[in-house]
């Protein structure tokens, strides 16, 4: 009689084991809305640390696929043309209308302790944020976001982490962006002048 052995199994590992330790789980509760004007319809506006500097005004939108900067930002960080790659596709803007991107160029993005490389689109259009971020990012750090709650959550070294939304910003972008009043488009601008 020939008696098999069986692997040892590494319980350690094992999802049925009791020893593993839970992943965090995130979530919104109405505890959440704690410190936020409600009722309201505002965007979720936040600080993020981008390229080593805290950057103000930018917007969190989980319905976007694709992560922008803008003039402003563009400038702020020193970058130039020759720091972008090429991006050919197109991109419609919040008021429908088709843009042309000057090009892409990956940045460092720091939330807390989690550092991520986001691959921004750089337009040169007017807007009241200074960048956007989109599903990529949110995905990559295995975020939620709740414009209710006025938060980005996510799980970073065994615990839930939190982003709070800038109610007044965003308040303040949504006026600038009311008042804006397009001089002659983008076109008009000099060949490279971002």
């Amino acid at each position: 009689m020939s008696v098999a052995r069986l692997p040892a199994r590494d319980i350690s590992r094992d999802p049925r084991s009791s020893r593993q330790a839970a992943p965090p789980i995130l979530g919104f509760l109405d505890e959440d809305k704690v410190g936020t004007i409600q009722p309201h319809d505002d965007a979720l506006v936040i600080t993020l640390r981008i390229e080593g500097y805290d950057v103000k005004r930018v917007m969190v939108d989980q319905g976007s696929a694709v992560e922008i900067i803008y003039p402003d930002l563009y400038k702020g960080l020193n970058l130039k043309l020759d720091d972008l790659t090429p991006y050919y596709s197109p991109l419609v803007s919040f008021e429908g209308r088709v843009v042309t991107p000057k090009g892409q160029i990956r940045l460092l993005v720091q939330t807390g302790s989690e550092v991520v490389e986001v691959d921004f689109i750089v337009v040169d259009v007017y807007s009241p944020y200074t960048a956007i971020v989109a599903r990529p990012w949110l995905h990559t750090l295995e975020a939620i976001s709740s414009t209710l709650h006025q938060k980005v959550k996510y799980p970073s070294e065994g615990r839930v982490c939190e982003i709070r939304g800038d109610q007044s910003s965003a308040r303040q972008c949504l006026v600038a962006a009311i008042r804006y009043e397009p001089e002659t488009e983008s076109s008009v601008r000099a060949e490279g002048d971002l």
